[in-house]
């Protein structure tokens, strides 16, 4: 487990199974909304995402949070060994976006491109809904036809995941997190 793609839908985790993977690992998550994202919810140009995560995929170890199709998909795909996908329904991730927007009212969270205060309005709660699974379905077969070459986790809940995370922490008990990412 040395490159870790994780992806799934707005709300469903991402951001902090990146966040506790890199403590269990000690490998520094990417965070793909801070490269997507420059201070007032101004979009970074397609240039200079593309070379920010570039050097990010050049690395030995990484964890990269985000699906973002645009940016470097097919290259993320190619190069990492273990992809993550929080298949979260989105109920949940609603309800999850509506938590983290009151936890970080009028700050950036961590993961957030600096000086982009969490938001919840209209368009977001629809792009959580409705339009941000309208490929979920192509999201599923990519993971599927990945499993031949990669190591692949479908999680549908958090609890799923939490068990995962747990079972991974007691494996890194007996081993250290060295050994997991050779």
């Amino acid at each position: 487990m040395k490159r870790i793609m994780i992806i799934g839908f707005s709300g469903a985790g991402k951001s902090t199974l990146a966040r506790k993977l890199g403590e269990l690992l000690n490998i520094t998550p990417t965070y793909i909304d801070s490269i997507h994202w420059l201070p007032g919810w101004i979009e970074n140009s397609d240039e200079n995402k593309e070379k920010i995560l570039a050097k990010v995929l050049e690395n030995d170890c990484w964890i990269i949070d985000g699906s973002y199709r645009k940016l470097l998909w097919e290259r993320r795909l190619e190069l990492c060994d273990t992809i993550i996908y929080l298949d979260i329904n989105r109920f949940t991730c609603f309800k999850n976006a509506c938590i983290r927007r009151i936890k970080y009212n009028g700050k950036t969270r961590p993961d957030m491109g600096e000086g982009c205060e969490e938001r919840l309005n209209l368009e977001f709660a629809k792009w959580v809904l409705i339009d941000g699974r309208r490929k979920r379905t192509k999201t599923l077969e990519t993971v599927e036809k990945m499993k031949q070459s990669k190591s692949v986790y479908v999680f549908k809940s958090t609890r799923q995941v939490n068990k995962w995370l747990n079972e991974l922490k007691g494996m890194i008990k007996n081993e250290s997190p060295n050994e997991l990412v050779q």
